[in-house]
């Protein structure tokens, strides 16, 4: 019979205890595993202060040639949806009102409006009082017909000129969509377009506006709604070049008159 020395025992005893310790302390870890890290794989906004990273989007937006810029503003002048493709040279795209619906194409300072006959239509009667007669060379009737789905140039002396190369200006819309009101705070994550999104809010309740900024590659802002229900709008294709071409002679027709006002 073998005898084992009192020190083997201790540590043949010690072994099964210790295994036991062991096997308990990698149960309790996986039971009490920390949760994910929120920000693992980000860009690492989210864990800036809510001005930080409104202050980055912001100087992302600022340094970017191109964006789309797609949803509902509402203003004293009316609710307008807006598809747009804007760049610091131009714009194409579309702008959809109560009453309407406009193609606008801007290459440097040529604006240009596309409008179906309806359009030119309802526009000359309204400034005709009803009358549909008198155009560019022919009855109100006759002249839409010319008109739709023709690229007219918005001569730069007339009255809306100004508005409609507001809805083309990058810097126009990005300086005046992105600014929130009130204190910041930093709210939920979130997805847009699914791509993960830290929100940062204006007011206590975002009263002052919700912007959503990229937790993905550059900060770029993907989506702000504005305070008071006044609209939402997603951005999306940032620094994608697109054509800005002028449309061809045959394409262009004058529309001999003061163009009319898009407000609804």
């Amino acid at each position: 019979m073998t005898f084992l020395a009192p020190a083997s025992r201790a540590r043949r005893a010690a072994l099964p205890v210790a295994l036991c310790a062991g096997l308990t302390a990698v149960l309790t870890a996986c039971g009490e595993e920390p949760p994910p890290d929120p920000d693992a794989g980000t860009n690492g906004v989210g864990k800036l202060s809510a001005t930080a990273i409104e202050s980055k989007a912001r100087a992302a937006a600022g340094r970017a040639t191109a964006v789309r810029l797609s949803g509902t503003l509402v203003s004293k002048g009316g609710t307008y949806e807006l598809n747009m493709r804007l760049s610091r040279t131009g714009a194409a795209g579309s702008v959809v009102t109560r009453t309407s619906t406009f193609e606008l194409l801007r290459v440097e300072d040529a604006l240009y409006l596309k409008a179906d006959a309806d359009f030119w239509a309802s526009a000359t009667d309204a400034e005709d009082g009803g009358q549909g007669d008198s155009g560019p060379g022919d009855s109100g009737t006759g002249a839409a017909d010319k008109l739709g789905d023709k690229y007219v140039k918005v001569p730069e002396d007339d009255p809306s000129y100004k508005q409609l190369r507001g809805f083309t200006e990058m810097n126009v819309l990005l300086g005046g969509l992105l600014e929130l009101h009130g204190d910041v705070n930093k709210g939920d994550r979130s997805k847009i377009g699914g791509i993960r999104t830290i929100k940062v809010a204006g007011g206590p309740k975002g009263e002052g506006g919700t912007l959503d900024v990229s937790l993905e590659g550059t900060p770029y802002p993907l989506q702000f709604a504005r305070g008071g229900g006044a609209g939402v709008v997603v951005l999306s294709d940032w620094n994608k070049a697109f054509p800005l071409t002028a449309p061809s002679k045959e394409e262009t027709l004058d529309y001999g008159r003061q163009l009319p006002r898009t407000s609804d």
